[in-house]
């Protein structure tokens, strides 16, 4: 089953076009996607799409990109629809150091707040881990939660290997596409394919040959045959054996 696991399909990018983009993702042969949210005002429009399309499955949580927007009462907020709507996972949720100026206390904060609830109502977590694998990994060893992914991955092997014995999937997606991203590549290549699961992060992240234009989860069975093709596997057994690991990781699904 291809399923692509990270895809923003709530996003203002598919408004105009989102029936088409979500026929053109059915018609690629994308059988699921997951819709993480990245605000709690943002929440009520990803279960809108995931009860929209069929196949979509909705999971809530704050971005740490969006977590100086954020105030304490929607980590009520969040609760509340973690209980009420029976998310699939936390997320999109983590720590993001990349960008200079995004208030890194805060992001911990947010991010330790997300994973007790995790922990409380058992269930996995969509992370997001740009420039601070470490410091998720440091929280993850504190507050156990039922694995998840690490959206976007683009650690070392190390680092791959420690989210794993965590119980972990890693997201491999568009990044892997560029011929230039060699440590991305190597890792495709090499991990265990038991450990791997695909994504688009549609709009963003797109692939080599959308030359930066908006991504779309069409473009997910592209995406299994770059992998594919790295590890020297038919298609049919690295779609097979992401979605199942997709369903592991993501019981709901």
């Amino acid at each position: 089953m291809l399923i692509d696991s990270h895809c923003h399909l709530d996003a203002a990018e598919f408004d105009a076009d989102r029936d088409a983009v979500y026929a053109a993702a059915l018609a690629a042969g994308v059988e699921r996607m997951v819709i993480p949210a990245v605000a709690a005002n943002g929440f009520a429009q990803v279960k809108a799409a995931a009860a929209r399309y069929p196949g979509c499955v909705a999971a809530y949580g704050i971005h740490p990109l969006f977590v100086t927007q954020a105030g304490e009462s929607d980590l009520a907020v969040l609760r509340d629809w973690v209980i009420e709507e029976k998310s699939l996972a936390l997320g999109e949720i983590g720590l993001d150091f990349y960008v200079a100026d995004s208030d890194p206390q805060r992001q911990e904060f947010f991010l330790v707040e997300q994973l007790k609830l995790a922990r409380e109502f058992n269930l996995p977590v969509l992370l997001h881990v740009r420039r601070s694998v470490d410091a998720v990994l440091k929280q993850l060893r504190r507050i156990a939660v039922p694995g998840g992914i690490a959206h976007a991955f683009n650690g070392s092997r190390q680092q791959a290997e420690t989210f794993i014995s965590l119980g972990f999937k890693l997201g491999f997606g568009g990044a892997m596409t560029y011929s230039g991203s060699t440590r991305i590549r190597q890792l495709a290549a090499s991990l265990p394919l038991e450990s791997i699961v695909l994504e688009t992060d549609a709009p963003d992240m797109p692939p080599a040959w959308l030359n930066r234009g908006r991504n779309a989860p069409a473009e997910l069975p592209r995406i299994a045959q770059i992998l594919a093709d790295l590890r020297g596997m038919p298609l049919a057994q690295i779609v097979a054996q992401t979605g199942k690991n997709a369903r592991s990781v993501l019981p709901g699904l």
